[in-house]
């Protein structure tokens, strides 16, 4: 779509900081790692100090000029810039330097681009690309706009092909939205057959590079992709956990969350991150050697709100015990429930902690005992079924005998209302004489 050429991967970085921000080194470093994760090569890190956004460049006009003596001094290719740009200001910034620049959101959607692999991972990035495009397309035809129009006669080619690109680009997107809404209902179809199999569902979840894949693995035996980079792996991968106290459970594994997330791309990835939100638990894998591991705590919280799921119960995983000598342990709260399990997924350290830890939260969180109803209880019949609760039943002529096996949050919301049935259902909860 656009008559650029691209040369190669040589990058000058612009890491944009406010007076007296406490974390610009650690966001420094976290960008270089994204930069070398879409594999490009780091010639130079200039930083600017930003304390009111110019409204054309966003960094000031000196520091714009200091970074293209940088470009044109070791042939540069790129200009990444650890902040969202407006269309505007990444335009005015390319005709000023003569090269490609891109932003912070432009930099991650590269990244998940290249990383990628099921057809429902691909359908969300070139969904997030195409809608982070739209704001930009006029970049390339710059040397259109020169063009005469508006009235008859005189339109210019430039315009007329923005019009075209702009419709095939809005065409795109519909077709996208169609197809990901497919495969998302297809998915949903198999979360739902989960959750009649009535089997707990945990998530893994964290801060990218916190080790979650690895964690994955050593759990399940499985052989999800994982290295020690940004964003190693994208696409969500479920799997069965046998031997705990609780029984068999469902784990899944996640996409890793990052600070400035861009809004394109949480959008487009809501079906993948539905994992987390209908889960029953959640493992938040946290890197025990990182100093900043509280701060980017905030940051996997925000994103989780803004998916729905910022009330999943929540185990915490501090991950790389090995880096720091650390011993294994479970960390209780005053109620004697695991709040904290210290683990190396890397060595195997732990793990028998974490599974103690998964059977007591799971099995604590299940309801699993008897439950007789009459034959004029059918409508809470059928909505312990909707809701898979019903592991095994029978009929005579004095009703129901159910055997329910659910997690506590899905029987909650059917205690509601009166009767002797629903009382039944409330005894089964440990709260007979209120409504929960």
């Amino acid at each position: 779509m656009f008559d650029r050429q691209k040369k190669g991967e040589r990058a000058v970085l612009v890491l944009p900081h406010s007076r007296g921000e406490d974390d610009a080194a650690e966001r420094a470093d976290e960008f270089v790692e994204l930069v070398k994760s879409a594999g490009a090569e780091v010639l130079a890190s200039i930083p600017a100090r930003v304390e009111t956004p110019n409204p054309r460049y966003y960094i000031g006009t000196g520091k714009a000029d200091e970074v293209g003596e940088a470009v044109r001094a070791l042939e540069a290719d790129v200009v990444l810039v650890d902040h969202l740009l407006s269309p505007v200001q990444e335009r005015n910034l390319e005709k000023l330097l003569n090269v490609r620049v891109v932003d912070r959101a432009g930099l991650i959607l590269d990244i998940f681009a290249q990383r990628a692999r099921s057809h429902e991972g691909k359908l969300e990035v070139e969904l997030a690309q195409l809608k982070h495009l739209a704001t930009r397309l006029v970049r390339g035809w710059t040397h259109l706009e020169r063009q005469r129009g508006g009235a008859i006669g005189l339109r210019g080619p430039g315009e007329t092909q923005l019009e075209t690109d702009r419709r095939l680009l809005g065409e795109r997107v519909k077709m996208l939205t169609k197809r990901l809404e497919k495969v998302q209902t297809q998915r949903s179809q198999q979360r739902r057959a989960r959750l009649r199999n009535t089997v707990p569902r945990v998530a893994l979840v964290g801060y990218t590079n916190a080790g979650k894949s690895t964690l994955f693995n050593v759990l399940t035996q499985g052989d999800v992709y994982a290295a020690n980079q940004l964003f190693a792996t994208l696409d969500p991968t479920v799997r069965r956990l046998e031997d705990l106290s609780c029984g068999p459970a469902v784990v899944a594994d996640t996409v890793g969350f990052i600070r400035e997330l861009p809004h394109d791309l949480v959008a487009a990835f809501r079906g993948t991150l539905a994992e987390a939100r209908d889960a029953d638990l959640l493992l938040h894998v946290s890197d025990a050697a990182d100093e900043e591991r509280e701060r980017l705590h905030g940051v996997v919280d925000q994103v989780l709100e803004e998916i729905g799921a910022g009330d999943v119960p929540q185990l915490q995983i501090m991950n790389k015990i090995d880096l720091t000598g650390g011993e294994p342990r479970i960390v209780r709260n005053a109620a004697g429930t695991p709040q904290q399990v210290w683990l190396s997924a890397a060595s195997g350290v732990g793990l028998d902690l974490l599974r103690e830890a998964l059977g007591e939260c799971l099995g604590g969180e299940r309801v699993q005992s008897e439950l007789r109803l009459p034959l004029s209880a059918g409508r809470l019949h059928a909505r312990l079924r909707a809701a898979g609760a019903i592991a095994a039943e029978a009929i005579d002529e004095d009703g129901w005998r159910l055997r329910i096996d659910a997690p506590r949050s899905v029987l909650a919301p059917l205690t509601g209302g009166q009767g002797q049935d629903v009382a039944l259902l409330r005894g089964l909860l440990g709260n007979p004489d209120e409504i929960a």
